[in-house]
């Protein structure tokens, strides 16, 4: 392996340099003499921090630019937040490996749920939090969150919080501000939450077997799941859908589209919601039939 270099496409945010950069060193310990090199990439989703990422398209707004590195050839293969991708793999690449799992869960930064008063101001620009939030709170009045990292901590509003998911700020050495975990069962996170997935050219057999080396089977298995439920949906993030994994138990959460959610502030009032745990069970196609029906059911629950 001596003298051999895989170029490694990342967006250029503190978060998305800190995970590539953690692939990069686990590859290349698994291949001694490898190296990894960064290459930067500048996404929509970072060029445009003053809109709304549901007016955007939702899903895809921080990886296109960077799978169209990799499938130019300007880069090998590239990391993304595997919650950033969309549920169908793009033309072209294939999902070589998918790095063990940080806390999935989401996190309260200003102060704890019983905390905010009431008609208090919850940040972010997630209409899935914004939905699950109004579950619980329906008092509590929201506002758009854009931005990297360390801008965000900023934003807490006078007498509010913000959401923000927790494997972020385990990347960044930022658990500190966290107030509040939430719990899963009632704020589920997006498919892929935690998770760093690495994407190679379909035809590149090669950087594939390398990547395999870090590819981590439970995570893959988990993520596989929550990717099928919400590709049977054919939605992104632009609605508030969630799912999570834990061994052989899926869970699936799925919103309406109410347009409260998708404006710059308003109450949350309104939406409904419904949410199903099920034990997935069999060979791997079967598991992921299985998070497809629950998709489906779902959907028509909250259609009836």
């Amino acid at each position: 392996m001596s003298g051999h270099t895989l170029r490694l496409a990342t967006r250029a945010s503190a978060q998305a340099t800190t995970q590539a950069q953690m692939a990069a060193d686990a590859l290349m310990a698994a291949h001694p003499g490898l190296t990894v090199e960064l290459v930067f990439v500048d996404t929509l989703g970072d060029q445009r921090t003053d809109v709304p990422l549901h007016t955007m398209g939702g899903q895809g707004v921080f990886v296109k630019e960077v799978q169209h590195a990799v499938l130019r050839g300007d880069a090998d293969f590239a990391a993304h937040s595997a919650k950033d991708l969309p549920s169908i793999v793009a033309d072209g690449l294939q999902l070589a490996a998918f790095t063990e799992r940080r806390d999935a869960r989401d996190a309260l930064i200003g102060a704890r749920l019983d905390q905010l008063p009431l008609g208090a101001t919850l940040a972010t620009g997630s209409v899935r939090r914004r939905a699950q939030m109004t579950q619980v709170r329906p008092d509590l009045q929201f506002i758009e969150l854009r931005g990297n990292i360390t801008t965000r901590l900023t934003k807490v509003p006078e007498g509010g919080a913000l959401v923000m998911a927790i494997a972020a700020l385990q990347i960044l050495g930022l658990t500190d501000r966290i107030a509040e975990a939430l719990p899963l069962d009632t704020f589920v996170p997006s498919p892929g939450q935690g998770c760093v997935a690495l994407e190679c050219r379909a035809d590149d057999a090669a950087t594939a077997a390398l990547l395999a080396a870090i590819d981590h089977p439970r995570t893959r298995a988990a993520v596989s799941l929550e990717r099928a439920f919400l590709a049977e949906l054919g939605t992104g993030c632009s609605l508030p859908v969630a799912a999570h994994c834990v061994g052989d138990q899926l869970t699936g959460y799925l919103s309406s589209s109410s347009a409260n959610l998708h404006v710059t502030k308003s109450s949350g009032a309104g939406s409904a919601a419904v949410s199903r745990t099920v034990t997935v069970s069999g060979s791997g196609d079967e598991r992921l039939v299985q998070a497809a029906a629950l998709a489906r059911a779902l959907q028509s629950e909250l259609e009836g």
